[in-house]
């Protein structure tokens, strides 16, 4: 078989490998209770965060987007 020109094996190059710490964010214990920190999607349930940015919150799951209220 010809080789594949370009290209990295086995990935993106450069990509930061994902760890278990960037889930802690996600949750807080208050009053010996865990707490979701992020508000979940509406069409995937619990367990799919919406993502946060500057003017709305997205699902990288489904796509679901809600958007912000500019301030006046």
């Amino acid at each position: 078989m010809a080789d594949k020109k370009g290209g990295a094996k086995g990935g993106a190059k450069g990509a930061p490998a994902k760890t278990a710490a960037g889930k802690r964010g996600l949750y807080k214990i208050e009053g010996g209770k865990l707490v979701r920190a992020r508000k979940a999607c509406p069409k995937c349930g619990p367990g799919v965060f919406l993502a946060e940015h500057k003017d709305r919150t997205s699902c990288g799951n489904c796509g679901y987007t809600e958007f912000k209220a500019k301030a006046a």
